[in-house]
């Protein structure tokens, strides 16, 4: 598991029906319409698409409008929350200061960063540059995500130090579980080596450099100026407007905003190896070879049966990009999500192939459709109906969805009551990684208030026997969760327990890692 699996191009083997298309230069004739129908199909209000190839712009173009209910179109500079697509700008970032001798791919954090530590002492001592980037530390699937994500009172440093309090899922280097928190610790390392916080060094370091001059580097910027698109998603079967995420706490991970225009020049340098417009370098080559080669390798199942010519060889994760094969050749790609944006990055390193698509609504369908008609395109591999083929998976999704919150509700015990009276439920209950949460009585109703997270605020409703439901006032949380409670003999609560209520709740509530116990009077 610790050795770094390296992937040739020259091994792969194209598949039946994919021929050699060097000289395949433009876009699909009918990509605009097929856009369209994309859009119109998975209730995308807007997003924007580039398309590079060998070193030029084939396509930069906006499509649809910014913001429901406003006439202003998206075009090439339009601003989006680019999010998880941010993750290769803090590798490059790294390699930059690897490239410089101020860091080790393979040192320990705490050689850069003495006060770091993680639960496990021997994780302390052996992590190292290369495992932030990789997905690999032995947290769990979005640990931590709670210290930031709905928007938190924790700052930067104080999110870093309470990672020593998360316990592991998994013995470290032993299994890939996606994260933000590390790369929160990434944006720490460089700016104790660098002298400049994240920001500063990504906006002055790289975006000026590659000329990404309508981007900038921060989620607070999410909404403001004269072209962004504004956040969309479906809030009880409705497409509305939702809040932002504002909060700078985790920009190393997720907090670029940018277009297409800017986008495109990005892959450009990505797919050059470094080599910015004016012939002068960004990074060098071997910096390229860390950034996309396998570290961590991802298990994969098999695909959707709509979907099985997409079945692959080899899958896992390099330094802030995915690494799989597709139709014979190695592809890299990322995707983003936050509340109201969704974007993907696909590169094809041996055609000099690079496609990214930048939506103002949370639906996967809309990117996915349109990044593999273009890499097929340029493949040339047959039409696939591809925006067919993801209307079925997401409504076969959204119906195991359904069912599972039905079994429950057929499941549950309505003729059951709770134990104890409600107020013996309440008072306040502290987790060691989050901090305090409280549950007061109020009118005869109880509440749950996250204290560093003013919006994890909402009623708790019986649901059976000692567990109930939390319905967060903010319904475009998306995010109800059940809290279940567990006595001690004297039916006093030892602790309480959370799980999200929908299979289809975001990762990130990592409700389930918590573990609320009653913080006794005077402490």
């Amino acid at each position: 598991m610790n050795a770094v699996i390296a992937c040739t191009l020259s091994a792969l083997v194209l598949l039946p029906g994919v021929a050699l298309s060097a000289q395949t230069q433009g876009p699909p004739p009918d990509l605009d319409r097929f856009i369209a129908a994309v859009m119109k199909e998975f209730r995308v209000p807007g997003m924007s698409v580039a398309i590079v190839k060998d070193g030029k712009v084939v396509l930069s173009k906006g499509y649809g409008i910014r913001t429901l209910g406003q006439p202003d179109r998206v075009d090439a500079r339009t601003r989006f929350g680019i999010a998880s697509n941010t993750k290769i700008f803090t590798a490059t970032a790294l390699g930059l200061l690897v490239e410089e001798g101020k860091l080790e791919w393979d040192a320990p954090v705490i050689r850069y960063l003495p006060g770091f530590a993680m639960y496990d002492p021997y994780v302390t001592r052996e992590l190292t540059i290369r495992d932030l980037m990789v997905h690999r530390s032995g947290l769990g699937l979005g640990a931590g995500d709670l210290l930031w994500w709905p928007e938190s009172t924790y700052d930067r440093k104080e999110i870093v130090r309470r990672l020593r309090f998360i316990p592991p899922a998994t013995s470290f280097r032993n299994a890939y579980a996606y994260d933000n928190v590390l790369y929160t610790v990434a944006g720490e390392v460089i700016e104790a080596v660098s002298g400049q916080n994240w920001e500063e060094f990504v906006d002055r370091r790289i975006l000026d450099k590659v000329g990404m001059t309508g981007s900038n580097v921060r989620h607070s910027h999410a909404g403001k100026g004269d072209n962004v698109a504004g956040t969309h998603a479906e809030v009880d079967g409705v497409l509305r407007l939702v809040p932002p995420l504002v909060s700078d706490n985790v920009n190393p991970a997720g907090g670029i905003n940018a277009g297409s225009d800017d986008m495109a020049k990005w892959l450009i340098v990505q797919l050059d190896s470094g080599r910015l417009a004016d012939e002068s370098r960004l990074f060098q080559p071997a910096t390229a070879r860390q950034l996309w080669t396998m570290v961590t390798p991802i298990p994969g199942g098999a695909p959707a049966p709509e979907l099985a010519f997409q079945r692959y060889s080899f899958n896992g994760y390099a330094l802030g990009m995915g690494v799989r094969d597709y139709r014979g050749r190695q592809m890299l790609s990322h995707t983003g999500g936050l509340p109201g944006y969704l974007s993907k990055v696909t590169m094809i390193p041996e055609l000099r192939l690079g496609i990214v698509v930048l939506t103002n609504q949370e639906s996967g369908s809309a990117f996915n459709a349109i990044a593999y008609r273009v890499v097929d395109h340029y493949l040339g591999a047959a039409p696939v109906d591809y925006a067919g083929i993801y209307r079925k998976l997401e409504d076969r999704g959204r119906a195991a969805d359904a069912a599972a919150e039905r079994a429950a509700v057929t499941a549950r015990d309505t003729s059951s009551r709770p134990s104890l009276p409600l107020a013996g439920y309440a008072g306040t209950y502290s987790d060691p990684w989050y901090g305090n949460v409280g549950i007061v009585l109020e009118n005869g109703k109880l509440f749950m208030r996250f204290a560093h997270t003013p919006s994890l605020s909402g009623e708790l409703v019986h649901w059976q026997h000692d567990t109930f439901v939390a319905r967060w006032t903010d319904r475009t949380l998306r995010a109800d969760a059940f809290v279940s409670f567990a006595l001690n003999p004297d039916a006093t609560i030892a602790r309480a327990k959370m799980q999200a209520v929908s299979p289809a709740t975001d990762f990130s509530f990592d409700f389930q890692d918590l573990t609320l116990r009653p913080v006794k009077a005077g402490r």
